[in-house]
């Protein structure tokens, strides 16, 4: 209504944005061009010729739900594909965007904004490997850029604040983004089937992981319904007695905690198959504890094929094992694990000796194992 027929720059956009947010009461230009490109996308607005008209889209009260459902389905899509191209005003929010909804869609009442930087901070340090300065300058700059991202998607109806002030999607915006998860494959269970989890004992959500019968988001679930010392010392109960593959299951999660929960994994330096993995979590934190050795990191690299091997990701544990070190040196590799003091050592020697696709390294592998046998 307000845009009638106007011209427009070659781009297709407003030649004066700043006299069209005076006119519309808008905050600034990057709200008015978010607007504009949804509004021509889902055809509100055609343009032809250097002139915006009103479009083929017309929108009123007696549109079959569905139809509108279809039209704000079309307009979330167009909001989170703007991420490539810069939404939010911040890189690293943009980038784990898709990430951060799926998150918040697991948790109906909402996550707090130190938890949602925490997600950012980690998973950006993982797809990045963000060097610890740019880590400590990020953490410093991240929370008030998050702050800046929510509004934005509050003004775009995807965010509210829960009773608690925690941020939560909006009705629309569970639905909305679970329409995203579905359309790009993923798990998307509704919240009640997500809720079940919460109340699950650390051995039961480690065995549901491991069936795959818990989807992804029940994890953040979990976590969030218990405090973190509690929950990292319930995961570490499960991981001291418990085989490779409820280990590395247990480590994946344990990777979603902070320094808070620093006093379970301090004590779980006295666990015989864990305290590797404790130091390491201890050191990635910047906190104190033992130095591992080259004998100590075979022995989880021994650990994590073995985990994989146990659950059924056996493509991946060749992958992994060729990661560990330059193709010429794999073969060392395979000597230097079938020394490890490890109880699956013969079970990951004969997995390489049966599936690695270099005969070098396969053959080493059988020779490893059947002097491991001997031993």
């Amino acid at each position: 209504a307000w845009t009638g027929t106007r011209q427009v720059t070659p781009e297709g956009l407003l030649p004066d944005p700043f006299l069209a947010c005076a006119e519309l009461g808008l905050p600034g230009p990057a709200r008015l061009h978010l607007l504009w490109v949804v509004a021509v996308n889902t055809g509100m607005l055609r343009i032809s010729r250097g002139l915006a008209t009103t479009g083929p889209l017309t929108l009123s009260a007696e549109l079959p739900h569905r139809a509108m459902l279809e039209f704000w389905d079309g307009v979330v899509m167009d909001v989170l594909d703007r991420a490539d191209e810069g939404l939010t005003g911040s890189a690293v929010v943009d980038d784990h965007l898709a990430e951060m909804l799926a998150t918040m869609y697991a948790v109906s009442d909402g996550l707090s904004t130190a938890t949602l930087v925490k997600g950012i901070l980690q998973s950006h340090e993982v797809a990045c490997q963000a060097r610890p300065a740019e880590m400590r300058a990020l953490s410093v700059s991240l929370p008030g850029e998050l702050d800046a991202a929510l509004s934005l998607l509050g003004y775009c109806g995807l965010i509210e604040p829960s009773e608690a002030g925690r941020p939560r999607l909006t009705p629309l915006g569970v639905w909305a983004v679970r329409q995203d998860l579905i359309r790009e494959g993923h798990d998307a269970p509704t919240g009640a089937e997500v809720a079940v989890f919460a109340d699950l004992g650390a051995t039961e959500l480690v065995d549901a992981i491991i069936k795959r019968s818990a989807a992804p988001s029940a994890v953040t679930v979990w976590l969030e319904s218990r405090p973190p010392e509690t929950a990292a010392r319930e995961l570490v109960r499960v991981a001291a007695s418990g085989t490779a593959g409820q280990r590395g299951t247990v480590g994946t999660i344990l990777e979603e905690l902070g320094p808070e929960a620093e006093t379970p994994l301090r004590e779980a330096l006295q666990e015989p198959f864990l305290w590797r993995y404790a130091a390491s979590w201890l050191h990635i934190r910047d906190l104190p504890a033992p130095a591992l050795t080259q004998e100590d990191r075979t022995w989880i690299a021994v650990d994590t094929l073995a985990s994989l091997a146990q659950l059924g990701r056996t493509a991946e544990a060749i992958r992994e094992f060729d990661a560990l070190e330059p193709g010429e040196d794999l073969v060392r590799l395979v000597e230097e694990m079938a020394a490890a003091d490890h109880p699956d050592t013969i079970a990951v020697l004969d997995l390489l000796g049966a599936r690695h696709p270099d005969a070098t390294v396969a053959k080493a592998s059988r020779k490893a194992a059947m002097k491991s046998r001997s031993r």
